[in-house]
């Protein structure tokens, strides 16, 4: 699905100016980015765009180039922006992770040339993380992304859950960015105590619940086990959003099951799929 008119309004004033450093001008945005997004929308190869998109290579070349210079990543964040000055954003977040397995096109990286350092440990080689790929994300109460970390499949969860929480940063209009929900919620998975003092430590009203076997443990201690962590379960019921947002995500067939050779461009297209789902808005 193409950019809407509402959309494309909110997006252009935030894209580079058209004519790059060196050479003439670029081609038009608009079309460029709307052909990135059916190449990830669909899952086809970079080979078979159609050429109503004129040729692939061109939009290869500035998906990448964006990438590496983190101009979608700075779009992204643009936009959060945006809801925050708008009073849009929903601070009550939570956070998940999710497992997409690689498809054998995505085999065969290059190990060299240029890589844009980001929010991510996902090798590059063999797929955008090997057989398989885990993006742990957050998500606001309105089911939509706020930050996005890759790892290898094999990743825990709640050893990741820092670098996610790190990946929150929304500017203001005055003011340092706000980096602090008022509320995280997650699985049990995410239950360990260097989390909730992480949580408690920033003022962070922690909803995560206890897994049987850490209450079983807290209660053979006795007195010495401490207080059971606080567990709000009716706003726990909203964690859900995560899982929604997950999903909406996945109704993108390029994001479901990564097609690229490098963690690079796997993590612009998911930052364009977000771009997608906050400029919707």
């Amino acid at each position: 699905m193409p950019l809407t008119d509402a959309q494309w309004a909110r997006i252009e004033p935030l894209l580079p100016d058209r004519t790059p450093k060196r050479g003439g001008r670029w081609r038009d945005h608009r079309e460029v980015i709307d052909a990135i997004a059916f190449k990830f929308q669909t899952g086809t190869q970079w080979v078979h765009l159609p050429e109503k998109y004129g040729n692939w290579r061109g939009v290869y070349n500035r998906l990448r180039m964006w990438a590496v210079d983190g101009t979608w990543e700075r779009v992204f964040t643009a936009l959060m922006a945006q809801a925050g000055a708008d009073k849009e954003l929903d601070w009550v977040v939570s956070v998940d992770s999710t497992i997409v397995r690689a498809h054998q096109h995505a085999a065969g990286a290059r190990k060299r040339g240029p890589q844009r350092p980001s929010r991510t440990t996902t090798p590059s080689a063999g797929g955008a993380g090997g057989l398989t790929t885990k993006i742990h994300l957050a998500a606001d109460g309105r089911c939509r992304p706020l930050a996005f970390v890759l790892t290898g499949g094999q990743a825990g969860d709640a050893p990741t859950s820092m670098d996610v929480m790190a990946g929150l940063l929304v500017p203001r209009r005055r003011g340092r960015p706000r980096t602090r929900p008022d509320v995280v919620m997650a699985d049990k998975a995410y239950s360990s105590r260097a989390i909730r003092d992480h949580l408690s430590n920033r003022g962070i009203r922690a909803v995560i619940p206890v897994p049987a076997d850490q209450r079983g443990h807290r209660l053979r201690r006795g007195s010495r086990g401490g207080r059971p962590p606080a567990f709000d379960r009716e706003t726990y019921k909203q964690r859900n959003t995560v899982e929604r947002c997950i999903n909406r995500l996945k109704q993108w067939r390029g994001i479901a099951t990564p097609y690229e050779k490098t963690a690079t461009i796997y993590l612009a297209g998911l930052h364009i799929a977000g771009i997608f789902l906050r400029s919707a808005c």
